[in-house]
């Protein structure tokens, strides 16, 4: 039976780099929308409902891809790649922050650009087939649905803080070290800064409140419960 392929909307207004990576997911049969400029992007985005958006930081107009980032986040989860030519930390932690999946510098390897995008469907699709909710005070995680709540009010998780949440969950009591929370979390060829998972932890804990058993485990990593 034929499964219906993945769509992405690309975010980049340099042409020869929109181009190449639409080669690239084309190949791999993905449906690929190109994009520009933010006010473009917005309107596509929300039109299409793509399964995944890859968005450069640096767009040329009054708004940027952390400013798209930051309004999609206000509706939706979809998965976010960044691409940045910045070789600055703050704006890949400012992005991480915003709700991003995952972020590459350029120059990049488009295959791997692919890979990346792959595995974080992959996390974002997996469910836990034997634990299907838990409720920690106020907080309510429905795994088979992929769906959080604080006090009856649905909270919106990006992708990857989802997937985290998922990992913490399945491992309740289990101090975890972040080598460990990247291989569960982000799968074991994910390549980046260690210090992701302390923003992605940042992010759950402002998102879910104090209710949410995280604990920071010193010089060693975060136990849930």
């Amino acid at each position: 039976m034929a499964t219906t392929p993945a769509s992405i909307v690309i975010v980049e207004d340099e042409p020869d780099i929109a181009d190449l990576l639409a080669l690239y997911f084309r190949r791999e049969s993905w449906d690929v929308t190109l994009c520009d400029n933010a006010d473009r992007a917005l309107d596509v985005i929300r039109s299409r409902q793509p399964d995944f958006v890859i968005l450069d930081i640096g767009l040329p107009g009054e708004r940027d891809g952390l400013d798209v980032c930051r309004e999609l986040r206000m509706t939706s989860n979809v998965p976010v790649l960044f691409l940045t030519a910045r070789d600055d930390e703050i704006d890949r932690i400012l992005g991480l922050e915003l709700g991003a999946d995952d972020y590459v510098t350029k120059p990049f390897s488009p295959r791997e650009v692919v890979v990346r995008a792959k595995a974080i469907l992959r996390r974002g699709a997996s469910t836990q087939e034997t634990i299907k909710r838990v409720d920690f005070g106020s907080i309510s995680v429905d795994l088979e649905r992929h769906e959080v709540t604080v006090d009856g009010e649905p909270i919106t998780l990006a992708a990857q803080e989802f997937a985290l949440l998922e990992h913490l969950v399945s491992n309740v009591g289990i101090v975890l070290s972040r080598e460990q929370i990247l291989a569960g979390a982000w799968g074991p060829d994910w390549i980046g800064d260690i210090r992701t998972v302390d923003v992605h932890v940042r992010q759950l804990r402002r998102k879910l409140g104090d209710d949410l058993p995280v604990a920071t485990v010193r010089g060693t990593g975060y136990r849930l419960g």
